[in-house]
């Protein structure tokens, strides 16, 4: 019988392709983006508009900055949920030191200190002193919560040096256009996708993730490799709340508040394993970019909130799912 009149043919090749792309995370989540954006353009007439969607991609870039880290974090088998807390802290000696000093640079070192500081404590703890890192992170998140309520009373500490060079990293935009938040935070994640798949170290962390022991048999230090995804994943965090203080113009005792779950949702959903030593920070850029365009395009459509987060949370759960039957088959 002639290929051509097999009819079971093309079912087979329709198959194939359709497996071969469902095996292609990045393809369907970058689909899923696409579909996103079609549904929601026939629906309002807003949300296709340069404006609506560069805004989204500018107020994107802190959770995406978050989940960069998180996303490391979670490849090389740890988690860090103290991100959140860690925005609000950092902003503090941020605009102290600039009222201070009149120094936009001072202002960002003494953030990044601090959120180094805070890094290699949950560092040292998790992978030298083999405490859960959940544990760790989920004390250190409301340590470091209690300590800014504690430290500014529950009251904003207003950014008085009104520095232009502040104001624009939040707020400015490039060509009038495009936000610089979303900039910033793009070339970092290009920048950590490179190290993540191009070079020795990222690899090391992959492995770390994988299989502790085995990396440890072939000679890998596992112990300084999880500690540096602390590292990371508190840098990130560092920079993202410099960049949220700038937008607010004050150190907010309640930014950042449920970013952290908000990092590991859109993690998960582009595929990095809750499990560790698997995904991509590409797919987690594209998770954070789906549950943007998703809450905005609700949003626009005046769905009730409690629907919102009705519809996220079974985005969520379904990519839960998928994982687990992925791993299931292996």
């Amino acid at each position: 019988m002639p290929l051509s009149a097999n009819p079971a043919l093309p079912q087979n090749m329709l198959s194939r392709t359709l497996r071969k792309v469902a095996g292609q995370s990045e393809i369907a989540l970058f689909v899923s983006l696409v579909l996103i954006v079609i549904v929601f353009s026939s629906l309002s007439e807003y949300f296709l508009t340069t404006r609506n969607l560069t805004n989204v991609l500018g107020q994107a870039s802190i959770i995406l900055l978050i989940a960069t880290g998180v996303a490391v974090a979670l490849i090389g088998g740890e988690v860090d949920i103290s991100v959140g807390s860690l925005v609000a802290a950092v902003a503090l000696p941020l605009v102290e030191i600039m009222n201070a000093t009149g120094s936009l640079s001072l202002g960002i070192l003494g953030a990044l200190v601090l959120g180094l500081m805070i890094g290699a404590i949950n560092g040292y703890l998790s992978a030298y002193l083999r405490i859960n890192s959940l544990i760790v992170t989920l004390g250190m998140l409301f340590l470091i919560r209690g300590g800014v309520y504690l430290w500014t009373n529950k009251r904003a500490q207003a950014d008085t040096a009104y520095l232009d060079s502040f104001f624009a990293i939040g707020n400015g935009k490039a060509f009038g256009i495009m936000p610089i938040p979303a900039i910033i935070a793009g070339v970092i994640v290009l920048m950590v996708m490179f190290i993540m798949h191009k070079t020795r170290f990222g690899r090391r962390i992959y492995a770390a993730g994988g299989s502790a022991e085995v990396a440890r048999m072939v000679g890998y230090d596992v112990r300084r490799i999880k500690f540096i995804c602390f590292l990371i994943s508190s840098t990130l965090a560092t920079i993202a709340g410099i960049l949220l203080a700038s937008r607010l113009g004050a150190a907010v005792h309640t930014s950042g508040q449920g970013y952290e779950f908000q990092a590991i949702a859109a993690v998960v959903l582009g595929g990095v394993s809750l499990a560790g030593g698997r995904g991509n920070i590409l797919g987690a850029a594209l998770g954070v970019l789906i549950l943007a365009y998703l809450s905005n395009g609700l949003g626009m459509i005046n769905a009730p909130t409690e629907w919102q987060l009705v519809i996220t949370g079974i985005v969520i759960v379904a990519a839960v799912s998928l994982d687990s039957y992925k791993k299931s088959k292996e």
